[in-house]
């Protein structure tokens, strides 16, 4: 499996970082989004991430973006990613519809944080090329891949996208189907904590977050890291979480659920815990 080409769903955020990364490989990259205006704006945001990285030594940005193609719909490719909103039916009817449009050959991916890929793998005719590709933002400078693979996924598909990973330049770890996986199974329960630490009052939100960067030698605050991942985006993950393992600790804090309510959803809506310009 060489994957010579690849659709793209989703241009926001991590789809179209899951593009740049691709086409940087020198494959042949289809781009789709249903939303009006979205895969145009995921092009624009590629050309500024692409001409920042060629000022470092990075791939000229015209001949990576020669590479990708915005599409209007569906197209039959070697492989998908799919990097649409964190909705179990919304992924499900995706996962119907590419089962039908890609070759029988070709392997259906999802970047899902959360929902299960043997719940995706089910709704296809061809299970066993069925896997999850969790990759981290921002996709361009994070070198980590979730691997994941469903109750069916083939010891074959699984060696592919590893490669294939490996081939992007990540580095790929393997882990079980399970609600969050790995990654967001740690994580979520950490974001969750330092939003009941603000909403009890216990400090403010910069000195939250700089007692996590300093006291913990990580790069950035749990509540700077929830703006940037989407605060919508950790309330759908915690939902899943909580509904799938059953217990408590899962639960989105109310101070999280009131600020989505409002529309603060972190660094692309321009505020979450912190203002954005």
């Amino acid at each position: 499996m060489d994957f010579e080409h690849v659709l793209v769903v989703g241009a926001g955020q991590m789809g179209g970082g899951i593009a740049q990364v691709v086409a940087g490989s020198g494959r042949r990259v289809s781009l789709y989004d249903a939303a009006p205006g979205a895969t145009e704006h995921g092009l624009d945001t590629m050309r500024k991430s692409l001409e920042k990285l060629a000022e470092k030594g990075g791939a000229d940005a015209d001949e990576v973006l020669g590479r990708v193609s915005a599409v209007d719909d569906l197209v039959p490719a070697d492989l998908l990613i799919e990097a649409v909103i964190e909705d179990a039916a919304a992924k499900e009817d995706l996962f119907r519809r590419a089962d039908e449009v890609l070759p029988e050959a070709a392997v259906l991916a999802s970047n899902t944080s959360s929902i299960p890929i043997t719940a995706l793998a089910a709704v296809t005719g061809r299970p066993d090329r069925v896997i999850g590709m969790h990759f981290f933002n921002p996709v361009p400078v994070l070198e980590l891949v979730e691997v994941i693979r469903a109750a069916q996924t083939s010891d074959e598909t699984a060696r592919a996208i590893t490669a294939l990973a490996e081939d992007l330049g990540k580095v790929p770890a393997q882990a079980n189907d399970f609600p969050g996986f790995v990654s967001n199974r740690i994580l979520m329960p950490f974001i969750n904590d330092a939003a009941y630490a603000l909403l009890e009052g216990v400090a403010e939100p910069e000195a939250i977050d700089t007692i996590a960067k300093l006291g913990f030698a990580h790069p950035m605050g749990p509540l700077a890291l929830a703006d940037l991942i989407g605060l919508d985006t950790c309330v759908a993950i915690m939902d899943v979480l909580h509904e799938g393992l059953g217990n408590p600790k899962y639960a989105p804090c109310p101070l999280l659920r009131q600020y989505v309510q409002a529309g603060r959803l972190g660094r692309k809506s321009g505020r979450g815990f912190y203002t954005y310009a």
